[in-house]
Order: structure tokens, then C-alpha cells, then sequence
């Protein structure tokens, strides 16, 4: 696709048509996330509470993700986030939708993405969401972890969904909210050889994985993987996160990924969120200043937080 004035769309910044590649672009500036996808549908008026989640909108009003990734866009965020997070074939199948068709609607995350930064007039990438293994089962296990499944089984999961997305051409995947460091090694195991950078991100609280693991442990992990541009922390709370993104930043070395929630808790058997809103003004910054280079939010995070932080990120340097 090209824009109005003849230069080269970048909804993705793919190495086959020559536009930048994430990991170049963050070496000059930090980049902003979009926020929670879910609650930009259900703003918009769109019922979510199944076990598919947003991935079903994928099946049902496809337009509907594409206007919630345009509204992010809109806000200032460079990168979005695919509606794949939740959208497996083990998922689909018990809806009655074929693998076939799976595979069909996993492609189409990526392109409401793309479609949806195509009018942007500036820079913006994709990343193609890859949720845990407990996403998939829907019951808030994606925040304990430790399925009861060995490293090689969860691999056996994940790979098949990020072949798929990979033949989508995204610019990264999104490994997100990840509850333990069993896990992510075996999604480090799926990713390769696919040719797509990733980003490995955990779930956090007070210093552990969700799992209890520490984090300097969980991040080091990534550490040596050639595959991940980024580390850092998703769907946690705003003060977790200031002290894992500049944990992230000294065990690996590598620019650090932070999107947190709003600062509420889930509630798994209530499906409800509770608690006061903890995401203000000034923590990006705060974050960048860490090391952290991708800078979103999460759940209950929408597009005026958003762009609250890419104001903030794009603000003159206050003088000495």
C-alpha cells in the first residue's frame, strides 16, 4: 500500500519490502503501545464475555477490531497489538470453527492491524499477540501458571498458531503475559527459526513471576535469545512495573517493554475489575528514563491514556 503522497504505507516494517525494522527504530527513539484491546470493544458497545474473548469479534465483526486498533493509532501509538491473544485452534474448535478456518481468522488479526495503520501518515507497526497457555483455557490460570504440562508440550501449543501469524508478516510477536519462566522457554523454543523478532513480556507481582519465580531469573532467560528485541512486564500493576523495567534493563542489556494495567485487579471468578486506577501522568517517562523503549498499557488502559503517554514520551526534555 502506499499513502496520499506516494511514500510506502508502514503499517509493517517488514525486511521483504524494505521498510525500518522495529528493533532499528528503537534505537532512536521510545515507542509507544496501544492500550487494552478488550475495552476499547467494550466501550464500543461489544459483548466480550465469552471464553473467546475479543478473539471472537475476529469470527463475528472483524470491523469492529480493525476501528479499535485505528483508535489506538489515532491516540499516538506507533505499534498495536493483534486480537490474537486469546485465539487458538484448541479455542476456536470448541466454538465449532475448523482449523482451516483458524488459521484464516489468526491471518486476519494481523491484517485488521495493518488495514487499520495504513491511514496513519506516519510510522506504525504490528505485533502479533501470542497469549499463554492458560488464556486459552479461560479460566485465570494465565495469572498462576504451572499448567501441569512440561516445556515441551506447552512448545507443541504455541508453535502451530505462531507459524501461522508468522506467514502474516507482522513485525514482531507480542509473547505476553506470560505467568512462568517454564512457559517462556517454551515459547523462546517456538519462535525459532520463524524470522520474525519477539518481545517477551511476563505478568509480575512484587518482584516474582506469577508463578513465584524471581524475576532476574525469569528475565535472563531472554537474555541470549537472538529472537527477542525486547523484555519486560504486561498486565501487572503500574508499581510492579517500575521496579522490573529497570530490572529488566540490567540483566539483559536489551531495551525493556512495559505495558501495565490501570492499576485495578481481575477478578477471575467474578470476571470483573476492582480497586482504584494506579496508571498517572509522569510514569512513562519515568519508564523510559529506566530503559524501557516499547511503553503501553494493558486491560482498563484505553486511547486517552494513550495518548496521555505519547504526549508525555514526545515532550522537550525538561532543562537541567
Amino acid at each position: 500500500m502506499a499513502l496520499p503522497d506516494g511514500r510506502a504505507s508502514a503499517s509493517v516494517g517488514s525486511v521483504k519490502d524494505g521498510r525500518v525494522k522495529l528493533a532499528d527504530a528503537l534505537t532512536r527513539r521510545p515507542l509507544v503501545l496501544d492500550g487494552g484491546l478488550s475495552n476499547q470493544l467494550e466501550a464500543a458497545g461489544h459483548d466480550l464475555s465469552d471464553a473467546l474473548w475479543s478473539a471472537r469479534l475476529l469470527a463475528d465483526e472483524p470491523e469492529a477490531v480493525t476501528a479499535a486498533h485505528r483508535a489506538y493509532y489515532r491516540a499516538g501509538a506507533d505499534i498495536a497489538i493483534t486480537a490474537s491473544y486469546q485465539a487458538t485452534f484448541e479455542g476456536f474448535a470448541r466454538h465449532g470453527i475448523d482449523a482451516v478456518s483458524t488459521a484464516e481468522l489468526l491471518r486476519l488479526s494481523v491484517e485488521s492491524a495493518r488495514e487499520a495503520g495504513a491511514d496513519a501518515g506516519r510510522e506504525v507497526w504490528v505485533a502479533a499477540s501470542a497469549g499463554p497457555y492458560g488464556a486459552m483455557l479461560a479460566d485465570g490460570s494465565e495469572y498462576r501458571g504451572r499448567y501441569g504440562l512440561t516445556v515441551a508440550e506447552l512448545e507443541r501449543f504455541h508453535r502451530p498458531r505462531l507459524e501461522v501469524l508468522a506467514d502474516a508478516e507482522p513485525d514482531v510477536f507480542a509473547l505476553e503475559t506470560v505467568p512462568d519462566t517454564d512457559e517462556a522457554r517454551a515459547l523462546l523454543r517456538a519462535v525459532r527459526g520463524l524470522e520474525i523478532p519477539a518481545w517477551l513480556s511476563y505478568t509480575v507481582s512484587g518482584g516474582y513471576t506469577r508463578a513465584g519465580q524471581p524475576l532476574a531469573e525469569a528475565f535472563a532467560l531472554a537474555a541470549d535469545a537472538d529472537e527477542v528485541i525486547a523484555v519486560g512486564v504486561n498486565c501487572c500493576g503500574p508499581a510492579d512495573a517500575d521496579a522490573a523495567v529497570r530490572l529488566a534493563a540490567r540483566i539483559t542489556g536489551k531495551p525493556v517493554v512495559v505495558y501495565p494495567n490501570s492499576g485495578e485487579s481481575w477478578d477471575a471468578a467474578a470476571r470483573t475489575w476492582r480497586g482504584p486506577r494506579r496508571f498517572a501522568a509522569g510514569r512513562a517517562s519515568g519508564w523510559r528514563d529506566a530503559g524501557a523503549r516499547l511503553i503501553g498499557g494493558c486491560c482498563r488502559v484505553g486511547p486517552e491514556t494513550i495518548a496521555q503517554v505519547a504526549a508525555e514520551l514526545s515532550a522537550p526534555d525538561r532543562p537541567e
